[in-house]
């Protein structure tokens, strides 16, 4: 997969670091999840919902990998811990989808929403990632924001 995303980083040498999203996800969620259930982090699940529609589910097979990020990212949201490079990215990508009350229980630390969000905005606008990075997260921050206005305009209408 790795040696994929290279090729495709290759290929757009040059351009915008946002015209690589597209091509760089195509397929990917399916991908990570079948390489996950290989090695037994996930499994495969199929389902039925309403009884008519197949749906497939990927539930985790051990919860300590998602208790041990939790924790990273609790730690680093109350400035007990500085983040590592890749929990100040999951910060990042949490505060830009305005989320990083989802990742700990608040009301366990005395932790306002408010609170949380400040500080995820101090980690995300950190060193962690290069400038190119933080420009494709605003770009798609900003794409959302534009298709939201534009959908919400469209039903007014």
């Amino acid at each position: 997969m790795l040696g994929a995303a290279l090729q495709t980083v290759l290929e757009h040498q040059g351009g915008k670091p946002s015209t690589l999203i597209r091509p760089l996800s195509k397929n990917l969620r399916r991908g990570l999840y079948t390489r996950l259930a290989a090695s037994g982090v996930i499994r495969a699940d199929q389902d039925r919902v309403l009884g008519l529609f197949p749906a497939r589910r990927w539930p985790a097979q051990d919860a300590s990998h998602e208790t041990q990020v939790r924790e990273q990212l609790t730690g680093a949201l109350l400035g007990h811990v500085a983040p590592d490079r890749r929990s100040a990215a999951l910060i990042a990508l949490l505060h830009a989808l305005k989320c990083e009350h989802k990742v700990m229980d608040m009301g366990n630390w005395g932790l306002s929403r408010k609170q949380a969000r400040a500080r995820a905005e101090e980690i995300a606008e950190g060193d962690w990632a290069s400038a190119a990075v933080r420009k494709v997260i605003q770009e798609t921050i900003a794409a959302v924001a534009a298709a939201v206005s534009a959908a919400a305009t469209a039903g007014a209408g």
